[in-house]
């Protein structure tokens, strides 16, 4: 009984260890949370806007502009863009993104996966981790910028993928992604990266009306000469700013369930031990008592 009762309280540390370490790690994500949270809330207006800017000019029907990274191509080779995080302790995120891309390729892409045609860029290490295991084609010069992330260094993979476009050396650019909502809730979504997506036709005469007509000073060539490469490398940072935001407010929420977890079980854990001991000391108690009516009788 006594071997019982260590075994029990050895538990009862152990999993009080553990509660310690998971409420911790629930606390510095909530911090780093709050930053990551007001740069993607910060971001996104001008991000959405530009994109918006952009697909208006490039859908115009008055439009004369042969823009390269606008040119729609027979789809060959695709590079799925892939954003996870660098380490676990996330719930089901990893698996959730990784989820997402798996089915966007074997609806979208299967012909290209199956002819070797389709390459996975990855960033964050979880992503790269599956898709090597499941043998995928993978870039991978990218797969540590989230261990600092900063708009020089997300440039890169943007001006990596324009230039590849440009060269021919793909037709198709896909992003997917974590887009933050609030701690608890992430939308899993894929997103058109390259050729810059056109803005969708305006049926009604209403909405027609409505539509904005950009006048363009200086002129509409060197407006988009210029502007165009901010609005793609911005849209880049934006989907890493979300992904980032995305995996703090995971990792909080599955610390947090950790904690209540942990607490429940040392409660049990507690009920247990007083149990075994209160037996304990019964057996103890009917052996003296048997022992003093042996001596008595």
């Amino acid at each position: 009984m006594s071997g019982q009762l260590k075994e029990v309280r050895q538990r009862i540390a152990s999993v009080t260890s553990t509660q310690q370490i998971t409420n911790a790690m629930k606390m510095v994500s909530a911090a780093k949370l709050r930053r990551a949270q007001n740069a993607i809330l910060d971001m996104r207006p001008y991000a959405q806007k530009l994109q918006g800017v952009l697909s208006n000019i490039i859908s115009a029907e008055s439009s004369d502009l042969k823009i390269a990274l606008a040119e729609e191509r027979e789809m060959e080779k695709v590079i799925m863009v892939v954003i996870t995080s660098d380490r676990g302790t996330c719930g089901a995120y990893n698996a959730n993104v990784i989820k997402k891309a798996v089915e966007k390729i074997n609806s979208s892409y299967l012909k290209q996966k199956e002819s070797g045609n389709l390459s996975v860029l990855t960033i964050g290490k979880k992503g790269y981790d599956y898709f090597k295991r499941h043998n995928y084609t993978i870039i991978d010069e990218f797969m540590s910028l989230l261990t600092q992330i900063s708009f020089e260094e997300v440039k890169k993979v943007a001006d990596f993928l324009q230039k590849a476009y440009l060269n021919k050396e793909v037709d198709k650019v896909e992003l997917v992604y974590s887009q933050f909502q609030n701690a608890v809730v992430q939308n899993f979504i894929t997103e058109d990266y390259l050729p810059i997506p056109k803005k969708e036709k305006i049926e009604s005469e209403e909405a027609k009306e409505m539509e904005t007509d950009f006048l363009f000073e200086p002129s509409k060539e060197e407006l988009i000469e210029n502007l165009m490469p901010i609005i793609l490398n911005t849209q880049i940072y934006k989907a890493v700013l979300d992904a980032n935001a995305s995996e703090h407010g995971a990792r909080m929420t599955a610390m947090d369930k950790a904690t209540e977890n942990a607490n429940e079980l040392i409660r049990e854990l507690k009920i247990s031990y007083n149990r075994a001991r209160q037996a304990a000391i019964t057996t103890e108690l009917t052996e003296i008592v048997s022992g003093a009516a042996a001596l008595n009788g």
